[in-house]
């Protein structure tokens, strides 16, 4: 009896995924539900707390896995995001695998962040999820989409291109800090050097000089070099991640 009900639940949970019409705007709760609406928005309350209005009902952020309206698909990342509060991702890749990227709003500006939300780029340096059909969202880092993307051969190939970039971004970053940190203690030595010079008597006499600060101007350009190479990098990378999403989604 336990064994029937749970397959009961699971097929009603597919059925109701399986029944979504994207085509309308909807809410698309934890508990599978989807509730249609003509007009849905996200506002906050009184107390300033997020809030989902889908015509005249109201649903709290942590009931909603999905939302559907004119702006986008957007999916809920709290409990991916520990602390925050009705923040979300709209599906920026739609196929077999949905590419979400992470969406920070304001109460004081988000009319106006939606209207212009459309220009932004999908960079490197911004919070990236994904899942397949209604499933939960995972991180998208290497470890989870190979799990995922393991019966696509081309996408693993890219996805491996992928890791190396992404790697080789990072030593580049922390060779950039590691510049910088020494350009800077260099800054704060240089400037207070004092050196001997013989006066009367033949006895040192400590002398201040100038500050050079050569090695410091070159430790932090050496830095800002390896920054904007871990730059590059990253955004190639970004790259094959795209193209890896895109080959398992042909």
């Amino acid at each position: 009896m336990k064994k029937l009900f749970i397959i009961a639940l699971a097929s009603y949970a597919l059925s109701a995924r399986s029944q979504v019409d994207e085509s309308r705007n909807f809410i698309y709760l934890n508990s599978d539900s989807v509730i249609y609406a003509n007009k849905i928005r996200l506002r906050p309350d009184f107390l300033n707390f997020w809030q989902l209005r889908a015509d005249s009902r109201r649903f709290n952020t942590d009931r909603v896995k999905f939302y559907n309206n004119e702006d986008g698909f957007f999916a809920n990342t709290r409990k991916l995001n520990y602390g925050s509060y009705g923040s979300f991702s709209e599906r920026i890749v739609q196929g077999r695998i949905n590419l979400y990227q992470q969406i920070n709003y304001d109460p004081l500006i988000y009319d106006r962040y939606s209207r212009f939300r459309r220009g932004r780029a999908t960079a490197a340096d911004v919070s990236l999820y994904y899942n397949k059909g209604y499933q939960d969202l995972k991180n998208v880092n290497y470890r989870n989409l190979k799990d995922d993307m393991a019966d696509n051969a081309e996408s693993i190939a890219l996805l491996n291109v992928y890791r190396r970039k992404t790697n080789t971004g990072t030593l580049l970053y922390a060779a950039a800090g590691a510049s910088v940190l020494a350009g800077l203690i260099t800054f704060a030595t240089r400037g207070h050097e004092i050196t001997s010079e013989p006066g009367f008597g033949g006895h040192n006499v400590p002398t201040y000089k100038g500050p050079n600060f050569a090695s410091s101007f070159l430790l932090l350009g050496v830095g800002l070099g390896f920054a904007a190479g871990g730059f590059y990098v990253n955004r190639s990378g970004s790259r094959y991640l795209e193209r890896a999403v895109s080959s398992y989604n042909q």
